[in-house]
């Protein structure tokens, strides 16, 4: 990715690169120390837009870095190599890279995007609901220091929308689970994983089936309050949805209805979610 400040400078610099190999034909590069910083960089960005692998770019950002290492060139080259090992799904070179800017130019405008770019080492690795969870806990850890540290920059709301994202994965891998012991009618084990997404991931988009499997797991037990009072929240809440019909539908056949009773858990979240009483 290019920065939009320095779209005026890529252009004149493919133009000139591409003159360049018009006119040097086969003959051999030119050796890098020959060249100055914003030649070596402009020959780096021209690598990055035109190769399919981004590794081919960091050789010329690593050039510009040991030859010019005070310069704002080898600051601007260093960004670009963690982006470069970004583009090649390097992530641990891109995520070392980017750290080494933050360390190294913790002030600049563009530690945002290194701490951006490290965040997204992380989250661009949790695709699948089935993978290590810990990658998952180091994108929120990674995206929520974007948002807070630097909350007006272009990159905090790209971030926040991230987070929420990473956030609904978390509970995805838990309904996974709890969705697999209801399967084999462990309804316990299954409680424990469905409770864990309405106590803790209430905002996500998982919770009217949490709540509706939650229904379907006491039922399975007996335990008809705790039954009829994840069916209250369910239709307090997401009435709208096809879950809060489904468990309408199953407490109706037992002779049952949503409604709060006992002093359970589900009495508790009820009394916080629906009444606002935290105490």
């Amino acid at each position: 990715m290019v920065r939009g400040r320095r779209a005026a400078n890529l252009v004149g610099s493919l133009a000139l690169v591409a003159a360049l190999s018009a006119c040097g034909g086969g003959q051999q590069e030119a050796p890098l120390d020959t060249l100055s910083a914003e030649e070596i960089y402009n020959r780096g960005e021209f690598t990055l837009e035109t190769s399919r692998k981004g590794k081919d770019a960091v050789r010329y950002f690593s050039e510009v870095e040991r030859l010019y290492p005070y310069s704002e060139w080898a600051k601007r080259a260093l960004i670009m190599q963690a982006f470069s090992y970004h583009k090649d799904r390097d992530y641990e070179n891109s995520r070392a890279t980017a750290q080494r800017y933050i360390d190294t130019y913790p002030a600049e405008e563009d530690a945002a995007y290194a701490k951006y770019l490290l965040a997204l080492s992380y989250y661009d690795q949790i695709d699948e609901v089935g993978r290590d969870q810990g990658l998952t806990f180091q994108a929120l850890q990674a995206l929520r220091a974007v948002i807070e540290e630097y909350p007006d920059s272009e990159y905090a709301k790209s971030a926040m929308l991230k987070f929420d994202l990473a956030f609904d994965h978390l509970a995805a891998k838990e309904m996974e689970i709890g969705r697999y012991y209801l399967k084999k009618k462990h309804y316990t084990a299954a409680i424990n994983r469905f409770r864990v997404v309405v106590e803790q991931y209430q905002t996500t988009t998982h919770t009217p089936e949490a709540l509706y499997r939650l229904i379907e797991c006491y039922l399975s037990l007996g335990i008809e309050d705790e039954a009829m009072t994840a069916g209250a929240i369910l239709g307090y809440n997401f009435q709208s949805t096809n879950w809060y019909e489904d468990g309408h539908r199953l407490l109706t056949k037992q002779g049952l209805q949503p409604k709060v009773r006992g002093d359970s858990w589900l009495a508790s979240i009820y009394r916080q979610m629906i009444k606002g009483e935290w105490l």
